[in-house]
């Protein structure tokens, strides 16, 4: 079986998987290339959510922070499914961006 030689445009993740002797491992060492894709793709979308989240904590717009803080909450949850957080985690950031929104919903009212 012949392996493909990576062009000068692929990344170092894509060239890794020349490593690999056996079909199994070469197979192997290819889906775990996709899926450091798709994982480091829900990371940077959780990282990103849980900034917005908290730029619109310190702005003190109550009613901006209760829309994100819906988006957060959700993408928290995607990512305990996905396997991106652990439980106890995501549960621990909800419980203090919660606290964090009630502080700035009295602080308007």
């Amino acid at each position: 079986m012949a392996v493909e030689q990576p062009e000068a445009t692929d990344s170092i993740y894509e060239r890794e998987f020349l490593m690999a002797n056996h079909v199994s491992s070469l197979k192997r060492a290819r889906q775990t290339v996709k899926r450091t894709a798709v994982n480091r793709a829900n990371r940077s979308k959780l990282r990103s959510g849980l900034r917005a989240m908290r730029e619109a904590l310190t702005a003190n717009d109550a009613a901006a922070a209760r829309t994100q803080y819906n988006r957060t909450v959700s993408l928290l949850d995607k990512s305990v499914q996905k396997g991106i957080l652990h439980d106890n985690t995501a549960s621990r950031y909800k419980s203090r961006l919660n606290a964090r929104l009630k502080a700035v919903a009295i602080k308007a009212a």
